[in-house]
C-alpha cells in the first residue's frame, strides 16, 4: 500500500531479498527478515521484479526525486482516507480533438470539480473496492450518484 511504501521511504537502510522459484529457506527468513511484502495474489518466477517495483515506489517519495516534493500529494493513493485513481491527463496540444468540456476556460473551481468527478468515475469503474472503504465527503457521494445515473443512461 502507499502508506507502507511511505514508511519504507523513511527508513535509513532497506535490504530486499528476492527468492527464485520456491523461495528462501524458512530458517534464514526467521532469523533475518523483518517484513515480507507482496504485490498481489499471483506468482512470479522470482522476486527481483517485485523488489524493483517497491524500490521505485519508495525512491519517488524521497526529497528531490521528482523535482517538486509536493507532486506526490496530488496523485492516486496519496489520500489515506481510502484513495482514488487519478483523473485523465490531457496536454494542451492534443491534435484536432478539443479538451473535454469543463477542463478549459480558466474556471479553477469548475476544473477542480471536473477532475474530482473524473477521478471518482475512473475509480467507480475500475476499483469500486476503494470507494467502498473510503471516507467520502457529501460532495463526493453526490458525484458518485451522478456518475451512476449517467452510466445507466
Amino acid at each position: 500500500t502507499q502508506s507502507r511504501v511511505r514508511d519504507f521511504a523513511q527508513c535509513r537502510h532497506l535490504t530486499f531479498v528476492a527468492g527464485r522459484y520456491e523461495g528462501i529457506d524458512q530458517r534464514w527468513i526467521d532469523g533475518n527478515v523483518d517484513a515480507v511484502v507482496s504485490l498481489g495474489d499471483y506468482v512470479l518466477s522470482g522476486g527481483e521484479l517485485a523488489a524493483a517495483v517497491v524500490i521505485d515506489a519508495c525512491v519517488r517519495l524521497l526529497p528531490g526525486a521528482l523535482g517538486d516534493d509536493e507532486s506526490t500529494a496530488f496523485e492516486s493513493f496519496a489520500d489515506e482516507q481510502g484513495g482514488r485513481l487519478d483523473w485523465p491527463q490531457y496536454a494542451l496540444t492534443g491534435g484536432d480533438e478539443p479538451l473535454p468540456v469543463g477542463l478549459s476556460g480558466g474556471d479553477h473551481a469548475a476544473i477542480q470539480r471536473w477532475r474530482l468527478k473524473q477521478a471518482l468515475a475512473r475509480t467507480w469503474r475500475r476499483r469500486p473496492d476503494l470507494l467502498a472503504r473510503a471516507d467520502l465527503s457529501f460532495e463526493e457521494q453526490a458525484l458518485i450518484a451522478e456518475i451512476a445515473l449517467e452510466s445507466r443512461a
